[in-house]
C-alpha cells in the first residue's frame, strides 16, 4: 500500500502502470557526476522507485558553498562533506526503497557493466570520453548531458538500436570544456538538463526508446529548443566498424 501511495501519480499512466513501476524497480542506473546535473537526475530517478541506483564521482570531491546554488540536492550542513556520502544520504532519506551504492573515480568506469543505463553528468571531455568508450565496450545505453551560462544540451546514445556515440559527435579530444567558474551557469539550467536526463532515462527503462540518435540543445535566455539529428562516423574510433571489428 504504501509503494502504491508513493508512486500513484505515475503509476496511473498507461504508460508506466504496474509492469512499468516494477521494471523500474528491477533497473540499476549508473549516475556518474554528482554536481548541478547528477544531484537532480538521482533525486527524479530514486523519486520514480528506481530499484538500484549507483552513484559515482571523483574520489575526494567535496560539497562547496558555491555548490549550493544549483546542486540542490545538498543542503547548508553538508559543506565540506564528501560528495558522495552527502548524495547517498540524501537518496536514502528521499526513498528508502532505492538501494544506493556509491563508488569513487575509475570505479565508476567498471560499474557501467552492472548498469541497465548510465548517465554522464560530468563537466569535462577527457571524463566524457572515457565513459562512452566504456558504455560502448559494454554495449549500454549513455545518456550525456551539459550545461553552461544559459545553455545547455543531451542527448541519449544507444549503439544496439542505430546511431553514433558520444565520440562520432565530438570527435576533437584535444578540445577543452568551459568550467562554471569560468563561464557562470543559472541554476535552473543546469537543473532542466539534469531532470531531463533522468527523464531520458526513465522512459528508455519503460521501453519507450524513440530518443536516440538526436541531440537536443537549449538556449534558456530566448527561450529556443533546437533538435540536431546524428549520424555515425564510421570512421570513428571507438564505436566504427574497424574498431569494433578489432575489439569483438
Amino acid at each position: 500500500m504504501s509503494d502504491f501511495a508513493r508512486y500513484s501519480r505515475q503509476v496511473v499512466l498507461r504508460e508506466v502502470g504496474v509492469n512499468g513501476q516494477q521494471l523500474l524497480r528491477d533497473s540499476t542506473v549508473l549516475v556518474i557526476g554528482l554536481g548541478g546535473l547528477g544531484s537532480i537526475a538521482a533525486a527524479y530517478l530514486a523519486g520514480a522507485g528506481v530499484g538500484r541506483l549507483l552513484l559515482c564521482d571523483r574520489d575526494g570531491d567535496r560539497v562547496e558553498l558555491s555548490n549550493l546554488q544549483r546542486q540542490l540536492l545538498y543542503r547548508q550542513a553538508d559543506v565540506g562533506r564528501a560528495k558522495l556520502d552527502a548524495a547517498a544520504a540524501q537518496i536514502r532519506a528521499l526513498n528508502p526503497g532505492v538501494a544506493v551504492e556509491t563508488r569513487a573515480g575509475e570505479a565508476g568506469l567498471a560499474a557501467v557493466r552492472e548498469a541497465d543505463i548510465v548517465l554522464d553528468c560530468t563537466d569535462n571531455f577527457p571524463a566524457r570520453y572515457a565513459i562512452n568508450a566504456a558504455c560502448v565496450a559494454a554495449k549500454k545505453p549513455l545518456v550525456s548531458g551539459a550545461a553552461i551560462r544559459f545553455e545547455g544540451q543531451l542527448a541519449l546514445f544507444d549503439l544496439r538500436h542505430g546511431g553514433p556515440c558520444y565520440r562520432c559527435l565530438y570527435a576533437d579530444e584535444g578540445e577543452a570544456a568551459e568550467t562554471c567558474e569560468e563561464a557562470g551557469i543559472l541554476g535552473p539550467v543546469v537543473g532542466t538538463v539534469g531532470s531531463l536526463q533522468a527523464l531520458l532515462a526513465t522512459k528508455w527503462l519503460l521501453g519507450l526508446r524513440d530518443d536516440a540518435g538526436r541531440l537536443l540543445s537549449w538556449d534558456a535566455r530566448h527561450w529556443q529548443w533546437r533538435t540536431h539529428v546524428m549520424r555515425a562516423d564510421p570512421e570513428c574510433p571507438v564505436c566504427g566498424a574497424k574498431t569494433l571489428g578489432r575489439t569483438a
